[in-house]
């Protein structure tokens, strides 16, 4: 084949695959300069204009993959909530999003609660969690009128009866001694488990159950579990709905089933679809309660993952013969610590020249003083040269997050891109931020 033909072949190939990709945002693209395209935003441009790195996200995709989860339940009929687990992308311009597109939310924090309400969330959509809730968030909730308060031990019981001044709904959770196939770190159902209350006497989910009901401020109506999160297997929740059953009374009017679909952080991924993940829950809830209950699902990281990606500059290569090449980025762990965390993988690419082959083997490493502070090791690279824009997929979850100013490091902006235009929702911090809390 002639050489032109054989570029001409491999451009188009390259094109199909970042359409067809499972970890770049839904409408990824290349333009006719070869760079990456999120939202129909030029990637190099966005860099450009805002900086790096910067986290850049595809309103659409994030609107798409709302209506995904209310779609399977409008198609089962279900009488529910889909509830936007905040933790995963606690930034107002995603609450505000989802609120627009019909989803309710779970908070975590009195932080959280702030932003849920200052987005516009209708508080009987605000539904809170916390293992360990203050007596200012108790308040803060009950105050703001939210749908539940979801009680994770004995101590916040005696908390909320001797705060509280009317009653609150509450759900209890309930750690169902599952314990799925993922990180150590993210699982949450197991009967060793900070959160909530287990199934056995000792940990005294029936206790608990016992208790609420007999509260005259805490007015008992459903049940909770969660089992972890980046969970690919769909068994492990019927098991946990079937565990709830046991513990349910006439009283229990909601079913909060959680979250944990996994997503796709390298192209060998294959998680469940969402269609499937809600499915086998609507089935498990209906098989163990009927159609009697109200159902919610708590999806976070499915949501907002696989729509935004973080955007580096290239400043330094280092090759060390025989053994390793490092490209150097302007971030690291500031800006996403799950690899260091979790041990995550990633990929990387060099979003201006996505249609060249890769043939570069080199580690992405970071700027932090810490030997640890690698984003992407042993990723294949197109030619890598300093200045290069380079991008890694599916950080549109817990990098905003987690980010934190290790080593005095700003905290990146957010960009949201949608039909060819970028605006930006979250700024870049400034040095002055660093000391505006300085007393």
């Amino acid at each position: 084949m002639p050489p032109m033909a054989e570029q001409v072949q491999s451009g188009a190939v390259a094109r199909d695959r970042v359409a067809d990709s499972v970890v770049l945002p839904i409408g990824s693209a290349v333009n006719e300069q070869g760079h990456l395209e999120v939202g129909g935003c030029d990637v190099l441009a966005v860099a450009e204009e805002f900086g790096t790195p910067a986290y850049i996200y595809a309103e659409d995709d994030l609107r798409a993959r709302a209506r995904a989860y209310r779609e399977a339940f409008e198609r089962r009929g279900v009488d529910g909530e889909v509830l936007f687990a905040s933790k995963a992308f606690p930034a107002t311009a995603a609450y505000k999003l989802f609120a627009e597109e019909g989803l309710s939310v779970d908070v975590a924090s009195g932080g959280e609660l702030h932003l849920a309400l200052a987005a516009g969330f209708d508080p009987s959509r605000i539904h809170m969690h916390g293992n360990n809730k203050t007596d200012e968030e108790i308040l803060m909730a009950a105050r703001a009128g939210i749908g539940h308060l979801i009680l994770d031990s004995f101590d916040e019981i005696e908390r909320c009866e001797r705060l509280l001044d009317a009653p609150i709904k509450v759900l209890i959770r309930v750690t169902p001694g599952i314990k799925p196939s993922t990180h150590d770190y993210i699982t949450t159902g197991q009967l060793d488990s900070k959160f909530g209350f287990g199934t056995g006497d000792a940990t005294g989910a029936q206790r608990a159950i016992e208790r609420v009901l007999a509260s005259e401020k805490l007015e008992l109506v459903g049940l909770h579990a969660h089992i972890g999160s980046q969970i690919f297997e769909l068994e492990p929740y019927r098991l946990a709905i079937a565990a709830l059953g046991e513990l349910a009374g006439d009283w229990c009017k909601v079913v909060d089933v959680g979250g944990g679909l996994g997503i796709a952080y390298t192209e060998d991924d294959r998680p469940p679809a969402i269609d499937d993940y809600v499915g086998v829950k609507v089935d498990g809830v209906r098989e163990v309660f009927g159609d009697d209950v109200r159902m919610m699902i708590e999806p976070g990281r499915s949501l907002v993952a696989n729509a935004g990606v973080t955007a580096y500059r290239v400043g330094t290569v280092k090759e060390i013969p025989g053994i390793r090449t490092y490209l150097a980025v302007d971030g690291g762990m500031s800006d996403n610590l799950r690899p260091m965390l979790y041990g995550s993988r990633y990929e990387a690419l060099i979003a201006d020249r996505v249609l060249a082959d890769p043939d570069t083997l080199a580690t992405v490493a970071g700027m932090h003083c810490e030997s640890g502070d690698v984003i992407v090791r042993d990723a294949m690279l197109a030619a890598p040269a300093v200045g290069d824009v380079l991008v890694t997929p599916a950080t549109g979850a817990y990098g905003h997050a987690m980010a934190s100013n290790y080593n005095g490091v700003t905290r990146p902006p957010v960009i949201f891109c949608r039909g060819g235009e970028a605006r930006l929702v979250v700024r870049r911090e400034t040095f002055d931020d660093l000391t505006a809390r300085d007393v």
